[in-house]
Formats: structure tokens, C-alpha cells, sequence
């Protein structure tokens, strides 16, 4: 995520939710990238790992799928084989079982599907602003940010409006799973392994679960088939359909990962505009600068701070050696701020051209399936927001997740001008 000075003191512990209160700790990224870009951290919450925080090296490394995999977690914490299989998704596997379940969902997600939600989210982001800008000073979070993606998804997805605020809920417990203000089940603080086998150890997953599966029980009951849920289980060309775990964690890891780091990526966006006033300019005079200013705002925002992968064989690097079974971690939000490759990268520049940033997982088979939706989420709300007002300012505390997994504003209060 995003913050304007960074306050670490270099040598943060990255293996801390409470390092990333403040923003993500890029004095540490850079000196790490300046003197140790290959740096082995041990840890008293599990095994060791090694961070990864240049671009190159990241890039590099997500290409090479034979020696580093998915196929055991992304995330820093251990996992049982047991509870892996139960909790993964797609986002763990490798070749060929991610593509034969990638293929199954990427008819939903892909651009021209989403291009034709373009006047739905258009009309969704006129009614949020709308009544947002009735006040002069608001949470940008809490009353744009949030309330966008899930009504984007619901629509997508086919869910009843009045379910949409519980859907936010239980996604806030899954992905914020570290933050006491989202879930009182705090992942690093629970004392029981009742939920282990749960998508992202949390009770919300089982929730989420029995959701999907009373919402499909009715809509094949009445004929419904609006939506990409009924899609993804269609069978494929071959006749096979996703399994019932599968269909399952995919549909956590949709309300999670769909409305949670798309969120976080406009509240980057609005802080931007709050601290470089130019930009507001920039969107009002429009062109050009709505190709490319999606990409750029989600580079500024990272929301997804690594993913973690496992080494199959050992692999020489940058002089020591990642032994085989060594975690390794890519510091996407460390990757995305590498000035041996973006000019500036700690401002933002609506224009940047090529942007080929880290935060959708460039390079690797995981590109972010939702990637067309969120380019075009972000879009659309920036285009209707700058015609509404003449300024922004910060206008209070800002509050960051609790976090080092997915980094973001969870409260932005701002002060407006209207147009």
C-alpha cells in the first residue's frame, strides 16, 4: 500500500502484522534491495524464509514455475499437507492442474465479458457518490472504496442486493484475518486450530461456504442463471465441471480477494489525489490519461504486499543458496517501488508508459484473473469522482491494515470541494 514519508527505521521485522500499521515499510524494501536482495529471514512464528524485494529478481523468479511453486501455500505461514488440500485454490497449484482450473474460470473474468459490466459499475459509482458527496468531509474508505467492488461483485456474481453488506463482512474476516477490527478471530492470536481446514483459517470461510451453496440451491431451483457463478459450473469442452471444494475456496477467495484489494487500490487513488493535487487536474482534463491511470494507481496501491513460493531444487542466487523446501517470498510492494526500474516510483505519475508492474503477478501463470475488472472498477470511479469536485484534502487519521499480507487504508478521511 501507500504511504507519502515512510516512517520505518530500515530494518523492520517483516514478519510482523504490526510492522505494516503504519504502511508498508519501504525504508526497509529499499535497503534491502540496496545491500541484501536476497535476504534469509528466521522466524519464531514458523519456518524461515527468503525475501525477494528487487523487480528483476522478481519477475525473473515468478517465470521460473519449475523451480519455485505455488503448489504449497502463498502466504507466510505453515501449512499442513492436510489443510492445504482443503483450503487452496487455484492460486496454489501448479502446471497442469492450475491451467486445467484456470481455463474453467477465465471465460467469466476475461475483457470483453467484464467490458460489458461497464454501465452497470457506472451507474453503481454515481449512486455512491452521490450520497458521499452530500458532506463536505467523509471517510473516502468507508463510503467510496468500500462500497464499490461489492456491489460490483454482486452484480457479477448474481447475489441479492441485501445480502451485499454481510457478503463485505465475511470477506473483511477472511482477507483482513490478522486486523481485530475486521475479525475477532485474529490469525496470529488464536489459541484453537478449530478452523484449520477452513479457506484462510477463519470461520468466515465456512460461512461464506454455506452461503454459496444455499444461493446455488435456489437459483437452479427457479431457473436463475444470471451471473458468473452459474458460468464457472458449467462444464468445460471436455465435460469436466470444478469440484465441490473447488467451487467452494473459489468462492471465498471472489468475495475476499475481489473486493478487498480493489477497495484498498481506490483508497490509494483518492489518497494520491490528496497529496498530489495535480492529479485532479489531470483526470478533468481526460484523454490519454484513462488508458494508462488504472495501471498506475494499482502500482502505487499493491494491495497484495507478496506472495510466497517453495522451492523444488536447490538454485544458486546472488551468491548463497536456496535449498530446496526454503520459503520464498516476493515482495510485490517492494518490486513495484524499485527506482532501478521505475523512474519516480514513489510518486504518481497517471501517464506512466509501459507500466509493467508486479501487482497482478506479471510474468508468471497466476496472472490475477480479476485484473480487467479492477483496471476497469478503478477507471470508472476516478472518471465520475474528478467530474464531481474541485479539490481533496487528507483530512484527518489514516489508518492502515494490520497486515504484512495485503496492505491497505481501511480508514481515509477527506475533506471535498464540489464541482
Amino acid at each position: 500500500m501507500t504511504i507519502w514519508t515512510p516512517t520505518d527505521d530500515g530494518f523492520a521485522d517483516l514478519t510482523s502484522h504490526d510492522t505494516f500499521v503504519n504502511g508498508s515499510p519501504f525504508n526497509t524494501f529499499a535497503r534491502l534491495r540496496r545491500d541484501d536482495p536476497l535476504s534469509w529471514t528466521e522466524w519464531d512464528g514458523g519456518k524461515g524464509f527468503w525475501s525477494i524485494t528487487r523487480y528483476a529478481d522478481i519477475l525473473e523468479m515468478n517465470r521460473n514455475t519449475n523451480v519455485f511453486s505455488s503448489a504449497q501455500g502463498i502466504r507466510m505461514e505453515d501449512q499442513t499437507y492436510e489443510e492445504y488440500l482443503a483450503r487452496r485454490t487455484f492460486q496454489e497449484t501448479d502446471a497442469p492442474d492450475h491451467m486445467q482450473i484456470r481455463m474453467k474460470l477465465a471465460r467469466a473474468f476475461s475483457k470483453n465479458v467484464i467490458a460489458g459490466f461497464e454501465e452497470v459499475i457506472r451507474e453503481l459509482c454515481i449512486g455512491i457518490l452521490d450520497e458521499a458527496l452530500q458532506n463536505d468531509h467523509f471517510d473516502a474508505t468507508k463510503q467510496i472504496a468500500r462500497a464499490l467492488p461489492m456491489m460490483v461483485l454482486g452484480r457479477i456474481l448474481g447475489t441479492p442486493d441485501e445480502d451485499l453488506p454481510w457478503l463485505v463482512e465475511r470477506g473483511d474476516a477472511l482477507i483482513a484475518n490478522t486486523d481485530p477490527d475486521f475479525t475477532s478471530h485474529v490469525l496470529d492470536k488464536m489459541s484453537t486450530d478449530e478452523f484449520r481446514m477452513m479457506p484462510f483459517n477463519s470461520p468466515a470461510g465456512a460461512e461464506l461456504y454455506d452461503y454459496a451453496k444455499d444461493l446455488m440451491a435456489k437459483k437452479n431451483a427457479s431457473g436463475d442463471t444470471d451471473g458468473i457463478l452459474h458460468l464457472i459450473l458449467q462444464p468445460d469442452e471436455n465435460g469436466a465441471v470444478i469440484s465441490e471444494t473447488e467451487f467452494r475456496n473459489f468462492f471465498c477467495l471472489l468475495v475476499a480477494a475481489g473486493n478487498d484489494t480493489t477497495r484498498y487500490s481506490i483508497a490509494a487513488g483518492i489518497q494520491a489525489m490528496c497529496e498530489q493535487p495535480e492529479l485532479l487536474g489531470q483526470m478533468k482534463e481526460g484523454g490519454a490519461v484513462w488508458d494508462t491511470m488504472a495501471d498506475e494507481v494499482i502500482r502505487w496501491a499493491t494491495p497484495a504486499t507478496y506472495f510466497r513460493r517453495t522451492a523444488t531444487q536447490d538454485h544458486e542466487m546472488h551468491g548463497k543458496t536456496i535449498r530446496k523446501g526454503n520459503k520464498v517470498l516476493y515482495w510485490f510492494a517492494s518490486g513495484n517501488r524499485d527506482d532501478a526500474y521505475f523512474d519516480e516510483p514513489n510518486r504518481v505519475n497517471l501517464a506512466r508508459t509501459p507500466n509493467k508492474h508486479l501487482a497482478f503477478g506479471l510474468g508468471g501463470p497466476h496472472l490475477c484473473l480479476g485484473m480487467w475488472l479492477a483496471r476497469l472498477e478503478v477507471t470508472v470511479l476516478f472518471q465520475e469522482l474528478s467530474k464531481r469536485i474541485t479539490d481533496i484534502k487528507a483530512d484527518g487519521p489514516q489508518l492502515f491494515l494490520r497486515s504484512n499480507f495485503v496492505s491497505g487504508l481501511k480508514s481515509l478521511p477527506v475533506r471535498i470541494t464540489r464541482a
